[in-house]
């Protein structure tokens, strides 16, 4: 079994052309059709004559993730695409040999068709040191470290991954596969996980309200049990009488939020006068959802744990000081290069 991690572009653009077609697809399309193309030599040498201010070692890292694509990658391997867009990660199976799609998106005319069996596996729902695994920069990449083939295929089919145990008295081997990690997602990852653990039931909905109440809402929260199918009530203003008046679902559980959740909060929104309603599912949402939220643009928001995550980030100055010993974070600089 071999699991490998193919990307949508360097800030996901094309993740829902790769959902919606069925394919992994990646850039480098100066290269042209490289179908013809028979060994890495070939493709090292094509690189560095489509690339020549690009130094050696960068073009022979790219030599091996196209070739990856092309060639490593066989029919009924395991891929994974970990999404931007949301706190989710999509896992297929390879269906088919690499093509070049010369009408494809601007980064996405290599490809490879995929049968995608998940595209809604909240990040929440997988463990740190597969998310690490997972965290590479790289366009093209494949996963081993700690049993990781074998316990993503399992979460890709609903089944409970867990972390083997080291053997007695053995060490882990130094991980080669994530050499160059994106540190942002990996922080997130680890807050996200911390989140999920101390943070549940009311206890999340109090960290949105808080979140809420730091981008300048007055907050009302249900205490904790029935709540009508509303958690918190909020408005501007210095009473909280002005608008835009929202209403807000939060959903703690692991499992993505079904469609019904957000017609169930619009159906409650008149009742409470609210012009907006929010819903939050730590578990994301299923792609249902997703898909009748861009109907809803101007009246309904959906927030899964990375939107939680950005937003907590965004105002944790303005945290109440109780929020904040509970979610102890600290902001650090890093000088990042290309």
């Amino acid at each position: 079994m071999t699991f490998w991690v193919v990307r949508a572009g360097k800030h996901g653009e094309n993740e829902n052309y790769a959902l919606e077609n069925s394919v992994v697809a990646i850039g480098w399309e100066e290269l042209g059709d490289i179908t013809t193309i028979k060994d890495r030599e070939a493709l090292q040498h094509l690189f560095g004559e489509t690339y020549p201010d690009e130094n050696i070692a960068t073009t022979r890292m790219w030599t091996g993730e196209v070739w990856a694509l092309k060639e490593r990658i066989q029919k009924d391997d395991w891929v994974a695409l970990p999404l931007k867009s949301r706190a989710a990660i999509a896992i297929g199976r390879v269906v088919g040999p690499y093509k070049y799609v010369p009408n494809a998106p601007h980064d996405a005319k290599h490809q490879r068709p995929v049968k995608w069996l998940r595209t809604d596996l909240p990040r929440a729902d997988v463990e740190q040191d597969l998310l690490y695994s997972l965290g590479s920069v790289l366009a093209v990449f494949r996963v081993q470290r700690n049993n990781a083939e074998e316990r993503l295929a399992a979460l890709a089919q609903g089944k409970v991954s867990r972390k083997p145990a080291p053997a007695k008295g053995s060490a882990e081997e130094p991980d080669q596969e994530a050499a160059s990690i994106d540190l942002e997602q990996f922080a997130a990852d680890q807050i996200i996980s911390y989140i999920g653990r101390k943070f549940r039931g009311h206890d999340l909905a109090r960290l949105v309200a808080d979140v809420l109440s730091a981008e300048g809402y007055r907050i009302l929260l249900s205490p904790p049990g029935a709540d009508g199918g509303v958690d918190i009530i909020a408005g501007v203003g210095a009473m909280g009488f002005d608008g835009p008046r929202l209403v807000v679902q939060v959903k703690s559980s692991d499992s993505p939020a079904e469609v019904s959740v957000v017609r169930e909060l619009q159906g409650v929104m008149p009742r409470f006068g609210a012009e907006q309603g929010l819903v939050v599912s730590w578990g994301g949402f299923k792609d249902s959802v997703l898909r009748e939220s861009r109907q809803l643009y101007f009246t309904v928001r959906l927030w899964d744990a990375g939107d939680l995550v950005n937003a907590v980030q965004k105002n944790y100055q303005r945290l109440p000081a109780a929020t904040q010993a509970e979610l102890p974070l600290k902001q650090l600089w890093a000088l990042v290069l290309d």
